[in-house]
């Protein structure tokens, strides 16, 4: 995917699930602009569009693909579709019920587990799924994420070397917190203005 095809996408995926109005957040604030994840996430062709560019992002050697739930897992759905490795879909708590499992599909133990989220804003749901798939005896070293929403972009400058465990036109970091697992972004966007940028780095605070 070209630059210029890179911008158009982040212009449409912002296009179709930035809202205007008058939104109640979860901290009680009111907001006028909100963005809505789902509306990608329940477009076809935009979906497709994303998960096609995450193809070129699956590292070598991973033997499962892990969508987190909720946005995560019709993601994950495509991609496996396309790589032909198999999905697994990681809940947020394990059930309480029936098979009592954490994560559905094939057993993760002894499997490089590549995780696959929508959105990173934190950072903390990728890192709880990361630490329960190892208690599993899973190998959760990097994870894709379509948008970056974790605070502004902070240039080349603060990107640090640990940060380029991977190459630079994947669009690499770590998330704070956990120095083994690696980040590739799929598509770069910033709450505002909007930057779309092959090597913006993410830094999940």
């Amino acid at each position: 995917m070209s630059d210029r095809d890179l911008v158009e996408l982040v212009r449409d995926v912002d296009v179709r699930c930035r809202l205007h109005g008058d939104f109640v957040l979860r901290s009680g604030a009111v907001t006028h602009e909100y963005f809505d994840k789902y509306l990608f996430e329940a477009d076809s062709v935009l979906l497709r569009r994303i998960v096609d560019r995450m193809v070129a992002l699956v590292p070598p050697g991973t033997d499962m693909l892990g969508g987190l739930e909720l946005g995560g897992v019709p993601m994950v759905t495509i991609l496996s579709n396309l790589t032909g490795i198999p999905a697994l879909f990681v809940r947020k708590e394990a059930k309480t019920y029936g098979t009592l499992r954490l994560a559905e599909g094939a057993d993760p133990v002894g499997r490089n587990v590549l995780l696959i989220e929508d959105v990173i804003t934190t950072g903390g749901a990728v890192l709880n799924a990361a630490t329960a798939l190892r208690e599993q005896g899973a190998t959760v070293t990097s994870v894709v994420c379509a948008i970056d929403r974790s605070g502004p972009w902070a240039g080349p400058t603060h990107h640090k070397r640990h940060h380029r465990s991977l190459s630079d036109d994947e669009g690499t970091a770590r998330l704070s917190g956990d120095g083994h697992l690696a980040v590739r972004l799929s598509v770069a966007m910033r709450k505002s203005p909007l930057v779309a940028r092959r090597k913006s780095p993410l830094v999940a605070k």
